[in-house]
């Protein structure tokens, strides 16, 4: 019987945390529409009412600020185009500026803006991937409407500047939206401390399940023009009945996540990811970290490593390590990730990346079993390439 491979990654998704399966579990083994007036409807409507009250304390929010959706990318498009059009007939601004390494789930959003008549500007990055305050300043005037800087990126995990560049924003009338997908549950998040406007969230990066996310709208911002139409539920931002057993298997979620922040549980991360990378240096694997000193989020590394294509790598471990490279959101695509292209990787060195994160479920004895196998698949490359090193 084939072993499950070893799950490294956390990026593109994380495991689902037994709270969250058991808080769907019993949502569906008692079924009810919120909106419906009797006892079921009721209890729906509480369920998603605690749940919301957890994801607002995830982040430092309260629970009349939080708008549950389809996922982050749902929640993006949101922020950046309902922003947009709440505000256009209210004001002259029509600039946006968002980070070179934005998701495609804020950069296709800011594009469709260009096409409406907007003036998009792209912030860039240094060379190890985190963004250039100064050049940011640079974009800022008050023709800018609003600024969008994800808070985590989804493929060098470069902790980014958000609390600044907020603060560069506000001082010329700009709103402010930071995609935290890849932030919650791993690292601390306080909106406040921030001074955000908008945030959005996935429930399954942060071991939830798939399916349900949420935005954050701050208390007197403004309330983003829906992008659909219907029943009028979620103060008709967000129409459509609600998916309770996904809802509550988000608060379960953010409730773990809170715990285990607490706590401090990152370290066991952070130590796997050590051991990971310490792994296969003592076996002479020629590799670098990317991200040079900046700060990542923990558990996370991205890599170079020396003569490999790294989609090649990965397709050889798939049955028995599973690791990725650039957004699992655009596999397939023929040109090398936007994210490195911006950091100013050539097209070489980029092909030759994978980004790796360890998960709160990974052990030791998985990091070592995994580091032979990249190890013993790196070798069986270069041999089948003829290359021999001394």
């Amino acid at each position: 019987m084939q072993s499950v491979p070893i799950y490294l990654d956390g990026f593109a998704t994380l495991p689902l945390a037994d709270e969250a399966r058991a808080a769907m579990l019993a949502v569906w083994e008692q079924p009810g529409n919120a909106g419906s007036p009797n006892a079921s409807g009721e209890r729906a409507a509480r369920i998603i009412a605690d749940a919301r009250a957890d994801v607002a304390s995830l982040i430092g929010a309260t629970a009349s600020e939080i708008i549950f959706t389809s996922g982050a990318t749902e929640a993006n498009n949101l922020a950046l185009l309902g922003v947009a059009t709440a505000t256009r007939s209210q004001s002259a601004r029509r600039r946006i500026v968002v980070s070179a390494i934005e998701h495609k789930a804020v950069l296709e959003p800011a594009a469709a803006l260009a096409a409406e008549g907007f003036e998009v500007r792209i912030a860039p990055v240094d060379r190890h991937g985190r963004l250039d305050l100064e050049a940011m300043s640079g974009l800022l005037d008050e023709t800018v409407l609003l600024v969008s800087v994800m808070l985590v990126n989804n493929e060098t995990g470069v902790i980014q500047p958000v609390e600044e560049v907020a603060a560069l924003a506000h001082r010329v009338g700009a709103y402010v939206h930071t995609d935290a997908a890849q932030a919650a549950g791993k690292i601390a998040i306080d909106v406040a401390a921030l001074d955000v406007d908008y945030l959005s969230l996935s429930a399954h990066k942060c071991y939830g399940p798939m399916g349900v996310g949420a935005l954050y709208v701050a208390a007197g911002m403004p309330a983003p023009v829906p992008l659909m139409r219907g029943g009028g539920q979620q103060s008709g931002i967000r129409p459509g009945t609600e998916p309770v057993p996904l809802i509550a298997g988000f608060g379960a979620a953010a409730r773990v996540a809170i715990a285990d922040l607490a706590r401090g549980e990152i370290a066991g991360p952070t130590a796997r990811i050590g051991r990971l990378l310490e792994g296969l240096a003592s076996r002479q694997l020629r590799f670098a970290r990317i991200t040079g000193d900046h700060a990542v989020v923990p558990g996370s590394a991205a890599i170079a490593i020396d003569g490999i294509d790294g989609d090649s790598l990965c397709a050889q471990l798939a049955r028995d390590v599973s690791l990725s490279t650039g957004s699992a959101c655009t596999s397939g695509q023929i040109r090398i990730s936007h994210v490195l292209e911006a950091m100013g990787f050539s097209e070489e060195t980029a092909r030759s990346v994978v980004r790796i994160f360890c998960d709160r479920t990974v052990t030791d004895a998985d990091i070592d079993r995994a580091t032979e196998a990249i190890v013993a698949s790196i070798h069986r490359s270069q041999l089948a390439t003829g290359e021999v090193r001394q």
